[in-house]
């Protein structure tokens, strides 16, 4: 019988001794046979599973966002190939309703559309296939990195970069240590103190200067910059938009999150313990706005908008879509469907009041 994750973690770590929290998480989430976004055993999507993303609550998010990525054509000056790059773009719920849309509206886009979708999991690529099967002469399944330099387009994600793997920096009676994953003595994992693991880390925190408090636990997102620079090594001209749910830095690192803002969900629920079970449970970290903002400036983005996903999407013509689409449906309870899913996403308290949009723009 072929060992889980957590015995193969375990082993590691009686091999090598603790591994950072970074590589913990990155095996936890991102396993080629048994990371959470990677297994086909698993209900990560909706009421069975996990977590719910907007485009699972409502085909009016990404139909909004279609209409968007029409807006960023003509600023463009709708040019001959307008590639859109979706990345960690799950089972194409997004996908396939922006297709539909385009198609359906903004025929002149859809022409001229190559829709490329970028998902690290191949069970994820399976039912992504399926969802966008009628518009298989429009898109593309590459990574990122596979990619030619993209003339005129659009980068966009979902819920991506709460999930990147992050390292954990703590201080202690002014000295700064990382936080490692070790074993207990009755074999679970446990996390322990550890000397820094990368000069980066100690260069991340005097560049966006982040000053620690005695033991204040703050987490680094390396990833991010690496991800960041991969985007603008392929992006000549066009747009990055990111949506995820985060704060600007002096909120994120004051003193309500000393410990962090790390968690785990599991059947919708806070997850007791992040350590418990690898690759049964997803794993997230605040999103740091003022360091994603200030690394795309560096590597030559402007800022275009940053403003709460639910301002957003009204600004963008959510209710539009709304009476458009519930033109379309055939009966009342169908009507009813979506103007619900819409409250969600704009009232108070919805889904979308935590969570915001970040447009970014690179020219040649």
């Amino acid at each position: 019988m072929s060992q889980t994750l957590a015995e193969r973690l375990s082993d590691r770590i009686r091999r090598e001794g603790p591994i950072t929290f970074r590589a913990w998480m990155e095996a936890a989430l991102y396993d080629e046979r048994q990371g959470y976004y990677c297994r086909k055993d698993l209900a990560r999507w909706g009421r069975q599973g996990d977590y719910r993303t907007s485009p699972e609550t409502s085909a009016l998010f990404a139909a909004t966002f279609a209409r968007y990525f029409a807006q960023l054509f003509a600023e463009l000056g709708s040019p001959e190939m307008f590639t859109v790059v979706e990345i960690g773009g799950g089972a194409g719920h997004f996908a396939a309703e922006v297709l539909e849309t385009l198609r359906g509206r903004f025929p002149a886009v859809f022409d001229r559309l190559n829709y490329v979708f970028d998902e690290i999991s191949n069970d994820a690529r399976i039912r992504a296939a399926d969802q966008v099967a009628k518009f298989s002469e429009r898109v593309r399944f590459e990574h990122l990195c596979e990619l030619r330099p993209i003339d005129s387009g659009v980068i966009f994600s979902n819920e991506l970069i709460d999930a990147l793997p992050v390292h954990r920096i703590g201080l202690l009676e002014r000295k700064l240590h990382e936080l490692y994953v070790s074993l207990s003595e009755n074999g679970d994992f446990t996390l322990v103190d550890g000397p820094v693991s990368s000069p980066r880390l100690l260069d991340y925190l005097e560049r966006f200067q982040i000053q620690l408090r005695d033991r204040q636990v703050v987490e680094i997102n390396l990833a991010l910059e690496d991800w960041y620079r991969e985007v603008a090594n392929k992006l000549r001209h066009g747009y990055v938009i990111t949506v995820d749910y985060g704060c600007e830095a002096g909120e994120l690192h004051g003193p309500a999150r000393n410990q962090g803002t790390l968690r785990a969900f599991q059947r919708h629920r806070l997850a007791q313990d992040i350590l418990t079970s690898p690759g049964e449970q997803d794993i997230t970290s605040t999103v740091d706005w003022t360091v994603m903002k200030e690394i795309g400036r560096e590597l030559g983005f402007e800022l275009v908008t940053f403003e709460a996903q639910d301002r957003f999407l009204l600004n963008c013509g959510l209710l539009e879509e709304l009476e458009l689409k519930a033109s379309e449906v055939e009966t009342e309870a169908e009507r009813l469907r979506l103007r619900t899913s819409v409250r969600e996403m704009i009232l108070p308290g919805g889904l979308a009041s935590s969570f915001q949009v970040l447009v970014q723009q690179k020219d040649r």
